[in-house]
């Protein structure tokens, strides 16, 4: 149990790894299994479509932003009651943050998680050319195990035949098995509203059907065999910051609903092992921010998307504000950050009123303003990052702020187009584009439950001088 795993890669970007993944995904399950979703790198999209068919947070395994010991433990922790865990790749098998080395690739976790991969190629108007394609990616870098492959966006099950002989005989390894081209089974352009159809449930068709195609057309069973490997080397204690062996001292309200719901899973359950009790609550449906909480933490998602309906609830919008005010310590990344501006302005001009703790705007573009990996250090006033510290995260959105006064900046970050100053500190308020992967930098998460200590012994120390105040 939990030995299993396996990395579904592609030869580059639209080879068809992720329809591979899913249905892999949905087969397993129908068969009764117990299955574990992965995404290599910082995306969140596609493991949210894990999520969905496994009825399992599924994790990211991403080598630029976490240690090495501390994202094996990620894999180690989360796949020990599975049957078998599916890791999905990104881009291609050995597209990463470098042209020259396996940096942040799918190649560089599968050497560090000695995991083997089975490639997905996508075959379209080549035979014996497929080979070539598939002895290149094994002799690139002999260090990754590629012990199968799939033959995607085949003409028919003669070509299949085809590419079979030519991968077998050249490359020493099985074809699984062979995709002809679908149209009904497309999965739907990756954009960020896609995420809220996922959670209502409209795309479970679509994986049910994929999960059928897979079972159909591919070896599930010599894949599960393929998968039957060691178990991973045990993670360091050190490296484990996720071990609850604590009972909460603080209370962190979440908003978590369609409108916000990226949050690395490892961020929660670090903060619940620091010592918090994590209580979740919904913008969208008109909940307020609980009582009696000692921090709140607003993350990624799309409230561009539900505008509107943001905007109508009032009671909300009150409720983050007077929390700020108050002084309890808040973090708001990205969809969260945006959130807590005067006002979000469509790309159609719509103008829609959101919390107004922020001075500013967040003005929605059609074009993507950024994305990419960042490593982030604080600056003076940062509650969570204290100045000179540093982690690491990753920024995607299509917004940009508008700045209606002049702000303490929260970060320095520096991508590879260099640096800049990003975000905003207003007393216990820490808010910026860029998504921080926790367990970067664990320190945070104890600054962040010693700010709430601290909050929450204030509030009981004033309430004490109330009561005895003549």
């Amino acid at each position: 149990m939990g030995n299993r795993r396996i990395i579904i890669a592609g030869t580059g970007s639209g080879a068809g790894k992720t329809t591979v993944t899913l249905g892999l995904m949905a087969a397993l399950k129908q068969r009764g299994l117990t299955v574990q979703g992965f995404k290599c790198g910082p995306d969140y999209i596609d493991p949210a479509y894990h999520t969905a068919i496994t009825g399992r947070p599924s994790r990211n395994l991403d080598s630029w932003m976490l240690k090495e010991d501390v994202m094996r433990g990620v894999l180690a922790r989360a796949s020990r009651d599975a049957d078998i865990s599916i890791i999905e790749g990104v881009m291609g098998l050995y597209d990463g943050k470098s042209p020259t080395e396996d940096i942040g690739s799918t190649a560089e976790i599968s050497i560090l998680t000695q995991t083997p991969v089975v490639l997905v190629l996508n075959v379209q108007s080549m035979a014996r050319s497929a080979a070539a394609v598939v002895k290149g990616f094994q002799m690139l870098n002999p260090k990754v195990s590629i012990v199968g492959v799939i033959a995607n966006h085949a003409g028919s099950e003669g070509h299949g035949k085809l590419i079979r002989e030519a991968v077998e005989k050249e490359c020493g390894i099985p074809l699984l098995g062979t995709l002809t081209r679908t149209p009904e089974v497309r999965i739907p352009e990756r954009h960020l509203g896609l995420l809220p159809a996922v959670e209502r449930g409209e795309l479970e068709p679509l994986f049910v059907r994929l999960g059928e195609m897979i079972a159909q057309h591919i070896d599930v069973d010599r894949l599960l065999q393929l998968a039957d490997i060691p178990p991973l080397p045990q993670a360091n204690a050190e490296a484990d910051s996720i071990v609850l062996d604590k009972a909460p001292i603080v209370r962190i309200a979440v908003a978590k609903d369609a409108a916000f719901n990226f949050y690395y899973q490892e961020n929660i359950e670090m903060l619940e092992a620091a010592g918090a009790e994590c209580v979740f609550f919904s913008p969208l449906a008109g909940e307020t921010v609980p009582e009696d909480v000692n921090g709140l933490y607003i993350g990624g998602g799309f409230p561009e998307e539900f505008a509107p309906e943001l905007a109508r609830e009032a009671s909300v919008r009150t409720s983050i504000r007077r929390a700020i005010e108050r002084g309890v310590p808040t973090f708001a990344e990205c969809g969260g950050f945006m959130y807590l501006t005067e006002e979000i302005v469509t790309t159609d001009g719509e103008s829609y009123h959101m919390v107004g703790v922020i001075p500013g705007r967040t003005r929605m573009h059609t074009k993507r303003a950024a994305l990419g990996y960042r490593e982030v250090t604080g600056m003076k006033g940062n509650f969570l990052l204290s100045e000179g510290e540093i982690a690491r995260g990753h920024e995607f959105h299509y917004s940009t702020f508008e700045p209606g006064a002049d702000f303490q900046p929260a970060y320095e970050t520096r991508s590879r187009f260099g640096s800049k100053r990003e975000g905003v500190i207003l007393k216990n308020l820490v808010a910026g584009y860029t998504h921080l992967h926790f367990a970067s930098q664990p320190s945070l998460v104890k600054r962040w439950i010693s700010a709430c200590l601290k909050y929450k012994e204030n509030c009981s120390q004033q309430a004490f001088d109330r009561e005895m105040k003549p």
